[in-house]
């Protein structure tokens, strides 16, 4: 059976560790047969070449990141595959030029993340400290509906951790009023035959769980949306991470298969 990751990030992003063949290596240890590199896409708009150090790599590192998994993937190709992959944020004013980057490159998947909305993390606590309860639902609901306009690109193979507001604010998934936003996020990726990951780095977070819950993997699974698996590692010991769990859980839940993406061709694994 192909046991895989397609999630993992290194050093060029400035807030995980190791090298790419750190993990290439941390999945060969792990069982994994199919790992998935991904690190965070520059901000391919900003007129600074390295405006967040922390947060992506630098415009001009683009090139030498792909560069160094295609050289890797040559290089353990009798080991464990290696896909090449970036999780790209979606900015949609700007969606045009990053599939021009994108399209210089033979990627397997890109992974289509909103990590900000109106122009703040998403991962910000401040963002809901200062903001009225009634204005909650509001931002629940901005938040899916740039997710549903990812999923219309075309430019994504898998949307990147769908509930990931909640991470630093478990009261997110309470927020009430944003049922139908979600549900018209799932059915656009249905739509548009692409996947979205579970993505076990949660449990790194205040929201100390998967992404997402399993009431929205429930939904999904109603609309026909496929699944993949993501570990989101930022350090290589968490490649796979809760790899086994996750298959028990959507086997539960009533999934049949999830997949991963080769030449951004979906590969069915049953479960």
């Amino acid at each position: 059976m192909d046991k895989f990751d397609l999630h993992t990030h290194h050093d060029r992003c400035g807030h995980a560790d190791g090298v790419i063949e750190d993990y290439i290596k941390a999945a060969i240890e792990a069982g994994m047969t199919v790992i998935g590199i991904s690190d965070h896409s520059p901000y391919f708009a900003h007129e600074d070449d390295h405006p967040n150090p922390k947060i992506a790599m630098a415009r001009s590192e683009f090139p030498r990141y792909v560069e160094e998994v295609l050289r890797l993937k040559d290089k353990y190709k009798d080991r464990i595959e290696v896909l090449l992959g970036v999780e790209s944020d979606f900015f949609p004013e700007h969606i045009d030029l990053y599939r021009s980057e994108y399209e210089r490159y033979p990627f397997d998947y890109i992974i289509g993340s909103v990590h900000q909305t109106r122009g703040i993390s998403i991962f910000n606590r401040n963002r809901w400290k200062n903001l009225d309860k009634s204005l909650h639902t509001g931002e629940k609901k901005h938040y899916y509906e740039l997710i549903r306009q990812s999923a219309h690109t075309g430019l994504f193979q898998v949307l990147g951790h769908i509930d990931a507001m909640k991470g630093y604010y478990p009261a997110f998934s309470e927020i009430p009023g944003a049922e139908r936003e979600i549900d018209e996020a799932l059915k656009a990726v249905a739509d548009n035959d692409i996947a979205i990951e579970i993505n076990t780095s949660g449990k790194t977070k205040d929201a100390g769980g998967w992404y997402p819950s399993d009431a929205i993997l429930e939904r999904a699974l109603r609309f026909g949306v496929d699944v993949t698996f993501g570990s989101d590692a930022h350090v290589p010991s968490r490649v796979g991470d809760e790899w086994e769990q996750v298959r028990a859980r959507l086997k539960e839940i009533g999934y049949s298969r999830w997949v991963y993406y080769r030449s951004k061709r979906k590969v069915a694994v049953a479960l």
